[in-house]
């Protein structure tokens, strides 16, 4: 399940992470991101609701991949993965994480910023490196990692990506993205909705062209 669930990730190549505070939002937000290609959605476990979120989206729209993000200890993996969650994310480094994980058949996209951290979270068996926040750093960092000591790792950058600089984060070395912010905000008009529709679906298509 672990497998199919990390192929999947990389086919996607996005992930598109959730947090709100009225957890009502979330349904027509995911609505317009489906509607944009999105087949990938991370929600936040500091969003109210969270877990329930997982459970209920995970019946709602069976084709997609349901996480839970901001993940920065093993009870708060076993909440989730016990709500249906498909994959985590943290904003660290936690072995226990992704122990915890992986006993389940869940994978893991495990938060680094510094080279050391980089190398913790891949010895203890991260299957995906966030590098977060990646906007802080930059794509230069991105490529001296990605192109210098760690050319097998698989980095999504987090932080600070959207559809006008997605691109080159892709050219920088990473094999996918995590895009939040205005990409996930709520949609209270139909105006709203097409906006953040044609958003994800411009975004989706700068990525197939970088396939």
């Amino acid at each position: 399940m672990k497998d199919r669930t990390l192929e999947k990730l990389l086919e996607e190549r996005v992930v598109v992470i959730i947090r709100v505070t009225d957890p009502e939002d979330i349904p027509p937000i995911v609505a317009c991101l489906v509607e944009g290609g999105i087949r990938a959605v991370e929600i936040t476990s500091n969003t109210p609701g969270c877990m329930a979120a997982v459970t209920r989206l995970r019946k709602d729209y069976p084709e997609l991949l349901i996480g839970a993000g901001t993940i920065t200890s093993a009870n708060l993996a076993e909440e989730a993965i016990a709500a249906g969650a498909q994959f985590l994310v943290t904003p660290n480094t936690r072995a226990e994480v992704v122990s915890c994980a992986h006993s389940h058949g869940v994978p893991v996209i495990m938060g680094a910023m510094t080279p050391s951290e980089v190398v913790e979270a891949t010895e203890a068996g991260a299957d995906i490196v966030k590098l977060f926040p990646a906007g802080a750093l930059g794509p230069d960092y991105l490529k001296a990692l990605a192109g210098g000591p760690f050319l097998d790792t698989v980095f999504f950058a987090v932080g600070g990506v959207d559809e006008n600089n997605v691109e080159q984060w892709m050219n920088a070395g990473a094999r996918g993205v995590g895009v939040g912010g205005s990409l996930a905000a709520p949609v209270p008009g139909e105006t709203d909705a097409a906006r953040l529709t044609e958003r994800v679906k411009m975004l989706r298509n700068k990525l197939n062209k970088n396939s």
